[in-house]
């Protein structure tokens, strides 16, 4: 019987999650930097750049690559005849060590877990409890697989129960194109086929652990059904055309992971969970002496200087001056360097601010003419002004998107992802703008901004409105002044582009 000491345990959780926070597995970045050297010049190339980029800076800085530092999914396989020495519930033991990586004084991580997700939903502050699943298998191992997934891209996960003769290929293409970007694609997808309900949910988070071996697959060529499907849903997928940020371009997906499961003869459950560019997942084991070993890979994939190049296509803003006749003049796809004051705030600000103007309440700072973005940024460290700080996916704001466009005359926004129809007719209505900044580039975008104070709601953590000094902070057009989304001409313009080469 070999035994492992509690100690061990919490000290592999925690740094296994401190150094995925920071660091991409290798083969997302080789697969990446091929579907960045494969885009046509433009918007969706110059995003994959910065997320690159972002990737490099951030795994040699060891900060987060993305403010979303994600639920904790921990995936335990436990031998039958190992012991471990503890009095404690193992997942009692996890959260010690997932609360010791959050908290970590050098790399703090956003906590994002509430405790009580229908009313109040306090933050618990350390990011506990983790999401714990545990397989009692042969032998006296234990392997711990650790995840940090997102929040954008776990709210992008589906289910269906389809009939046993229906198309599971043609189920997943057609979701993954109502998805949007809020998920900040380019990234993976899992899927889960068979077991039951929960079983295929599970079956498709596991998979997204698997290796990426798309490129290799192509390659050789498929060698079962399930490779085959595999190959024909991802070229399928990235047909749409949707593209990094959903900015339209020839890279959706990195690879397709399918995972089944025997089922009842009359079900056939399948799951979709998509993985967003900031994927994160480690595995490793344990071999009684210790705690587990995490080796950095060599940076050597990492490409660097690539986002470099494309500052010259860039139109210099100046935040402090802007005016609707600018904002006018401004086209979806249009690449901004953003310079100024810029406020932030987000669901728990928003909200806040809706019910003092919904009570005749000041609000207590002034939007007139101003821009705001979604964000919820990491803590600092070593003298920086804040931690990564990366745009949230927006339409969880556009319920008040009239609110603010016209009675408190904001002039812009800046986040992530699509808006909805009444969003876009409004930013049409009162001569606005919406920006988007790179999901998933976080700490790229954390070094644009050179100060931060909390201007309101202090009670808020991350999401106080703060005022940021921000110096060339890249964000692209996504909605002009008339209304017009890049989310919508990007991925038809590709797709038009496509049919005509075809036909070529």
């Amino acid at each position: 019987m070999r035994s492992y000491r509690e100690a061990d345990i919490v000290a592999s959780v925690r740094d296994g999650l401190q150094f995925i926070a920071c660091t991409h597995p290798a083969d997302f970045i080789r697969h990446l930097a091929a579907a960045y050297a494969a885009e046509a010049p433009g918007a969706a190339k110059d995003a994959m750049g910065q997320l690159l980029l972002n990737a490099r800076m951030s795994a040699l800085d060891k900060r987060p690559m993305c403010q979303d530092t994600g639920t904790v999914n921990v995936f335990v396989k436990l031998g039958i005849g190992a012991r471990i020495e503890s009095t404690r519930s193992l997942q009692e033991i996890v959260d010690d060590g997932v609360r010791q990586a959050y908290r970590d004084a050098d790399n703090p991580l956003r906590a994002s877990i509430v405790s009580d997700p229908l009313f109040l939903r306090p933050n618990t502050r350390d990011n506990t409890p983790s999401i714990l699943n545990v397989e009692i298998v042969a032998g006296d191992g234990l392997d711990v697989t650790l995840a940090a997934k997102g929040g954008g891209s776990e709210n992008k996960a589906r289910f269906a129960v389809l009939n046993p003769a229906d198309d599971v290929a043609r189920w997943v293409v057609d979701t993954v194109a109502t998805l949007g970007a809020g998920w900040c694609p380019p990234g993976v997808l899992g899927i889960g086929v068979g077991g039951t309900s929960e079983k295929a949910m599970l079956l498709a988070k596991k998979a997204l652990m698997d290796p990426l071996d798309m490129s290799e697959l192509r390659r050789r060529g498929p060698r079962d059904k399930t490779e085959a499907m595999r190959l024909d849903i991802c070229d399928r997928v990235n047909a749409l055309g949707i593209g990094a940020q959903g900015l339209g371009g020839a890279t959706t997906v990195l690879d397709v992971k399918i995972r089944t499961f025997p089922t009842h003869a009359a079900s056939m459950p399948v799951a979709l969970i998509p993985n967003c560019a900031a994927t994160r997942h480690i595995h490793l084991s344990l071999d009684g002496s210790g705690p587990a070993r995490i080796e950095m890979p060599d940076l050597a994939d990492w490409p660097a200087g690539i986002a470099a190049a494309a500052r010259g296509a860039m139109r210099q803003v100046s935040l402090d001056a802007l005016s609707k006749a600018d904002v006018a003049r401004w086209r979806p796809g249009e690449r901004l360097l953003l310079s100024g004051k810029l406020l932030t705030g987000r669901d728990a600000a928003h909200r806040r601010m809706a019910e003092m103007m919904a009570r005749g309440e000041p609000l207590p700072v002034s939007l007139e003419n101003r821009v705001i973005y979604y964000v919820g940024p990491v803590d600092p460290v070593r003298g920086e002004a804040v931690g990564p700080a990366g745009p949230t996916t927006a339409n969880r704001m556009d319920r008040y998107s009239e609110m603010r466009l016209g009675r408190a005359g904001l002039l812009g926004m800046v986040g992530k992802a699509e808006r909805d129809e009444a969003t876009r007719a409004a930013i049409a209505q009162h001569g606005a703008v919406y920006l988007i900044a790179v999901g998933g580039a976080g700490y790229l975008i954390s070094k644009a901004i050179k100060s931060a104070r909390v201007l309101a709601f202090a009670d808020l953590g991350m999401e106080a409105i703060h005022e940021f000094e921000v110096e060339d902070m890249p964000v692209i057009v996504a909605i002009d002044a008339r209304g017009a989304s890049i989310h919508d001409s990007g991925p038809r313009a590709f797709r038009e582009k496509r049919v005509a080469s075809a036909g070529g």
